[in-house]
């Protein structure tokens, strides 16, 4: 099914199932410890042996020996797998650095070598006797040191690395009201709940991998590319994800190891990779250096805005693309984006929740609050000026598909009490809190892809939903069953989904905030189809056949589904691909973010009093599912304002508080109140179902409303993340903390 014409009406518009705050049908399996993750596969590797990983101890050079005599010979080890014996290795199409290295070394904790044995305690303990001589070479480890050796970006997958639109030094030099700063953001970790995990196992020369990953399909490819497969050799089986966050789009090395291992012993393998290894031997949010420049006259009014931004990673990656929103957010007729990349030695550096505009809006967002105080105009006031209907690069013949930030603002501040701020910093207390308001805009792009499902219908009535889509914790699991349970006039109770096989048709997959409207089209479609079966079979006319209480429908005549499914059932596969309407229409989800913080007076504590969120993000297709996207992302974004740090040790390239102990997230007592309001849209451009993704808008914003609010509380105004006492304490003086 091709969308490439606005949505019409629909049996999804009954509104039965689709949009109703319906619980999880994944949620008893997952409370009841019953929900099979990747390294609990014991039904079907009731035998496995376990594998542990060494890592790289230097960040950049050679092995030159390896002795992994002493490891072989302790207790309960089966097999010492490293580059000397593992066989050719490709590198996939989708991954930096080599999974399995040596003799070269690309960056800290890469793995070179897996220890494999019959339990977990003896491979981990095995895994100190192995014993790697390197050759160290002088790397790169500093993106601020390393900030002129940074050359243009290359173009990639967040379009062309640099833009420019009118004159942007001419209007920006004549403009009344300037502002010009620097904002830096630094190194952050996924930090999900599950490791990367895989269990593994060979069967007359195939491979199955029960693994923990968003993109099936992206990783089969790579699997079967590393391994030098053929794909239809290879199964993946990922059902159930404990978090991703972008860490696990690609294939990383606990899959490939487990696979080598399993091979090497002739018995399933599992592989975790310990938390203290995850934050170097995985990605991470890349930092970032930023430039934002604004040209405003007198009322407030953009004429000149330009975002420049710095990142660092290794070689044959791309930039962190944090300019991107500053393309499509505000007006202005001259516009100049650029992105610059140096290179680094690093851990790689790739996707992390909202990349690119998460940490881009930590800046733009802070710099309009910057540019309301030098125009004397309050900070909503001035984005509501602000606001533009189309996309400012293109201009007006291409406008929104459908855009209400100004809603969005004005019901958010409405709600929060915003007239209740001071303008003025530093002039209200609550006994020895310094309180401060702040608000910022949310903005992430509406993406689509391509995505398959096959629907049918049992004997018995239940409808079954299969494809390879992944639930990493976003609810898919509901949303699909849902979109079935609407377009075939069933309960969701009738309805089965099943996710995460490579053996399903090909999903969207879960990742770049695409997953939700994608795949929900691809289930569409192949319902669509579906009826058409059911109703010719019924001899009703496909294009008037209803399809309620379980039955079809047309005029006084009806049939049960079961009936004419048969014992045989019916089956519909199709795919939904996407056609023009996002080059004709802009189109993207939108928010304000409002917070209240408080600062302690005399020590300099944040503590986050409450939050606010309006979204508007098409059809909601679970208020309870996507409240909980949005709560989690907008927390989130408070640890990227007060907290989240991977600090580099410059000397030697490697990330040092790489454990939970010491890389800091919020916790249940940093948050308190967050009311979410989801304004009511339908977007008939951006998906047959009206509806568009919400995961990642809520961290979009939220942290810069986080910096604005202690702005408020202070008149401190801190540009370098995250905003920790230590740095509100040195430009205290002269503050209201003073």
């Amino acid at each position: 099914m091709k969308f490439d014409s606005p949505a019409t009406t629909s049996p999804i518009d009954r509104g039965r199932v689709i949009g109703k705050p319906l619980d999880r049908i994944d949620g008893p399996a997952k409370v009841t410890g019953t929900a099979p993750y990747a390294y609990e596969r014991h039904d079907v590797a009731p035998n496995a042996a376990y594998g542990w990983i060494v890592g790289a101890a230097i960040a950049k050079g050679s092995i030159t020996a390896i002795d992994s005599g002493a490891a072989e010979a302790a207790p309960g080890v089966l097999a010492v797998i490293t580059h000397r014996n593992a066989g050719p290795l490709a590198k996939g199409n989708l991954n930096t650095a080599h999974l399995l290295g040596g003799p070269a070394i690309e960056h800290y904790d890469q793995a070179v070598a897996l220890v494999v044995a019959d339990t977990l305690e003896h491979a981990r303990d095995a895994a100190k006797l192995v014993r790697i001589d390197y050759a160290p070479a002088k790397g790169r480890f500093d993106l601020a040191a390393e900030r002129a050796t940074a050359a243009k970006a290359p173009d990639g997958f967040g379009g062309a690395a640099d833009t420019a639109v009118g004159d942007f030094a001419g209007a920006f030099a004549r403009a009344a009201v300037k502002i010009d700063q620097h904002y830096t953001t630094p190194d952050q970790s996924h930090a999900m709940m599950e490791p990367h995990a895989t269990t593994a196992a060979w069967n007359n020369g195939k491979l199955t991998l029960w693994t923990s990953n968003q993109m099936v399909a992206w990783t089969l490819k790579d699997v079967a590319r590393t391994l030098g497969m053929k794909p239809e050799d290879i199964r993946l089986v990922s059902p159930y994800v404990g978090g991703g966050f972008g860490a696990k789009l690609w294939l990383r090395a606990d899959a490939v190891l487990a696979a080598l291992g399993a091979r090497a012993v002739g018995r399933p393998v599992k592989v975790a990779i310990a938390r203290p290894q995850i934050p170097n031997n995985t990605t991470h949010r890349p930092a970032t250096i930023q430039r934002i420049r604004i040209g405003a006259d007198k009322d407030g009014v953009i004429d000149a805005i330009g975002h420049e931004t710095w990142s660092g990673d290794l070689p044959g990656r791309g930039p962190e693309m944090a300019s991107q929103q500053t393309r499509l957010l505000y007006r202005g007729d001259h516009r100049m984006t650029a992105h610059r990349l140096a290179t680094l030695d690093l851990p790689e550096g790739n996707a992390m929740r909202a990349p690119g505009e998460a940490v881009g809006l930590l800046a733009l967002e802070v710099a309009m609050d910057e540019l309301a105080e030098a125009c004397n105009l309050d900070p909503v006031e001035l984005r509501i000026r602000n606001d533009v209907q189309y996309d400012p690069e293109a201009g007006p013949q291409r406008p929104y598909s459908s855009r209400k930030l100004v809603e969005c603002l004005r019901q958010g501040a409405d709600r929060f009490g915003w007239s209740r701020r001071h303008a003025r910093p530093g002039q209200a207390r609550d006994g020895r809190w310094l309180v401060g308001m702040g608000v910022a805009c949310a903005f992430r792009g509406a993406m689509t892809t391509e995505s398959a499902a096959r629907v049918g219908v049992d004997g018995s009535g239940r409808v079954i939903v299969e494809t390879d889509m992944t639930d990493i914790g976003t609810g898919s699991y509901t949303i699909l069953g849902q979109t079935a349970a609407e377009m075939m006039g069933v309960d969701l109770a009738a309805v089965t989904v099943r996710l995460g096989d490579s053996k399903f048709p090909v999903s969207a997959g879960s990742g770049g905030q695409w997953g939700a409207a994608s795949s929900t089209a691809g289930v569409y479609a192949a319902c669509v189809a579906l009826r058409r079966m059911l109703a010719e079979k019924a001899g009703f006319p496909a294009d008037q056949a209803l399809f309620e209480d379980g039955l079809v429908r047309f005029g006084n005549q009806s049939q049960p589904l079961g009936k004419l499914a048969t014992r045989e059932g019916v089956w519909a596969e199709e795919k939904a691909e996407f056609g023009d309407l996002t080059k004709r229409y802009a189109q993207a989800t939108f928010g304000a973010h409002f917070c209240e913080v408080g600062v302690d007076v005399d020590t300099a504590e944040i503590r986050i009093r409450r939050m606010g969120g309006v979204f508007s993000a098409g059809r909601i297709l679970n208020p309870k599912s996507a409240r909980s996207q949005v709560i989690g992302a907008m927390t989130m974004g408070v640890g990227a304002a007060l907290m989240e740090e991977l600090t580099v040790d410059t000397r030697f390239g490697f990330f040092v508080n790489h454990d939970m102990a010491e890389y800091l997230v919020p916790v249940h007592a940093d948050i308190p109140a967050q009311d979410i309001l989801f304004l009511d849209e339908l977007d008939d451009k951006a998906s047959p179902l009206q509806a568009k993704g919400v995961g990642e808008l809520g961290i979009c914003g939220a942290g810069a409303a986080v910096a604005n609010a202690v702005y408020n509380a202070t008149g401190i105004r801190l540009r370098d993340y995250p905003l920790t006492i230590d740095k509100l304490l040195e430009r205290a003086k002269g503050s209201a903390l003073a």
